[in-house]
């Protein structure tokens, strides 16, 4: 068995989601699935086949996204994952329609932040055992970090 850290630096202004789908057909639906979530969106997506020709399928409707998500995908080479990266929208306005698709097992991260993927490589293939999402913490909220939080939510749009 051997374990290796694959590095997904995620491109300014755009967010990453990772995870765990089935059958071949799994590009074409979250492809369906993100461009009718949030008009303007833009996204590259791909999706690592684990059995027949071991292909990474993508799709997207953005050239450098959809290179970039293919480009993961084959580092991760890790059978039955997608890596989707996104533009003009956030994994929060996307990632209920993601979970919708039929083929999807589980969302492993969705993150503006880095991110580090462990994966395991047996004699058989690779699989992801987590990620590292981000930093470390390195501290609890104060009065002062609450007021702030909640001044960006509204900020952003996302509280009244």
């Amino acid at each position: 068995m051997k374990f290796e850290v694959v590095r997904i630096d995620v491109p300014k202004d755009c967010n990453v989601i990772l995870g765990i789908a089935h059958f071949i057909k799994t590009v074409e639906d979250l492809y369906e699935a993100l461009v009718n979530s949030v008009p303007g969106i833009k996204f590259g997506l791909a999706f690592c086949e684990a059995s027949g020709k071991c292909l990474v399928r993508h799709e997207g409707n953005d050239t450098e996204l959809r290179e970039l998500a293919a480009k993961k995908a084959l580092e991760l080479a890790c059978g039955h994952s997608f890596i989707i990266f996104i533009k003009n929208a956030y994994p929060i306005n996307v990632l209920g329609k993601i979970k919708e698709v039929p083929e999807v097992c589980s969302i492993i991260a969705a993150t503006a932040n880095p991110l580090q993927v462990i994966v395991v490589e047996t004699e058989q293939g690779r699989g992801i055992i987590g990620v590292v999402d981000g930093f470390k913490s390195k501290g609890i909220e104060k009065d002062e970090d609450i007021k702030e939080r909640k001044e960006f939510l509204r900020k952003i749009g996302y509280k009244l």
